[in-house]
């Protein structure tokens, strides 16, 4: 039998601690050779989308997630990103289950920036600072202050009426929330940095960036000309990536500063769970300027996806289909 979880039963069922303990584990995984996270490879779409199909390995399972792209969904009043999970056993090849992407997306990426955060951030009290303010931003300010100490959070959006919505929702935090002006003015007070907008030209310059910072760059769609921080800010940072293959093949922010001669491949070689494992260097110093390019990976969603799936075997939630029948 297959388990089919919906949006609204995925989200009765996620923890957010325990989904930033997997990911950290998983990409530990990665670095060991315990788990396996190919490149992803894309199908073009029509109207410029894309599609993209990451197969994963995980401890018993493995998934594919179907992400498609579309930005001409902005004029439809849709979701410009959609995706669909797959999990299936490693052992016999069932489909295990079928799982609607978006919260899992959005909570895994939230904690993996959350573990970046842990292993590269400064240790000391911290104001975080958000560029963009919406759902993915309020996710990361959970996930961020489950890590750091984080006294106030300084935003900037487009749109005054976003920072409302995120104020309101971050409220149980506890934590002050301030708008900004520019992006350049989160960058003057922040320790903590994340750049949450699906820019394709820079929106954040690397001559902002000041000593002991450490940036969490999400944003940006997995689109190899898309990119929120320009070369400089690429080349004066200590780059973390979640995985060397998919950002050589993803990430705007990598390759365009590659194209434009700020780094090189080598600097952009240091993968997550290497840093967490203690096989690459992260932060060598309070001064260090720490960065974390994060394209998203399927292994992040394959370690969520079993904790969702576990938890709503459990306690009897979803839909069984017998696809076999």
């Amino acid at each position: 039998m297959t388990l089919a979880l919906t949006h609204s039963d995925i989200l009765s069922v996620l923890d957010r601690q325990e989904v930033r303990k997997a990911v950290e584990q998983a990409h530990a995984g990665l670095a060991m050779g315990e788990c396996a996270n190919p490149a992803p490879s894309a199908i073009a779409l029509p109207e410029s989308g894309i599609a993209l199909p990451m197969a994963t390995g995980g401890r018993g399972m493995v998934a594919v997630k179907l992400l498609c792209d579309v930005p001409a969904n902005r004029d439809r009043g849709l979701p410009t990103q959609r995706s669909t999970i797959m999990v299936s056993s490693a052992i016999t090849g069932e489909a295990l289950a079928i799982l609607d992407g978006r919260a899992i997306t959005a909570i895994r990426t939230a904690a993996a920036s959350a573990v970046a955060t842990d292993h590269l951030a400064r240790r000391s009290p911290s104001m975080l600072g958000m560029i963009g303010a919406g759902n993915l931003a309020v996710e990361h300010a959970f996930a961020i202050a489950a890590v750091r100490d984080i006294t106030r959070i300084v935003v900037w959006s487009r749109s005054t009426e976003t920072i409302g919505s995120f104020r309101a929702a971050t409220a149980t935090l506890g934590i002050s929330v301030e708008s900004a002006e520019s992006p350049e003015d989160v960058l003057a007070v922040s320790d903590i940095v994340c750049t949450l907008t699906p820019s394709r030209r820079p929106i954040v310059r690397g001559v902002s960036f000041r000593p002991g910072q450490h940036v969490n760059a999400v944003g940006a769609p997995p689109r190899a000309d898309h990119r929120e921080i320009d070369g400089i800010g690429m080349q004066r940072a200590k780059v973390v990536v979640d995985s060397f293959p998919t950002a050589m093949a993803k990430s705007g922010g990598v390759l365009l500063a590659i194209s434009e001669g700020f780094i090189t491949e080598d600097d952009a070689r240091t993968e997550l769970g290497d840093v967490i494992v203690g096989k690459a260097a992260g932060r060598m110093s309070d001064t260090d300027i720490t960065l974390y390019e994060s394209v998203g990976i399927g292994l992040q969603d394959l370690a969520t996806a079993e904790l969702v799936i576990e938890r709503a075997t459990a306690q009897g939630i979803g839909t069984s289909i017998n696809l076999s029948g």
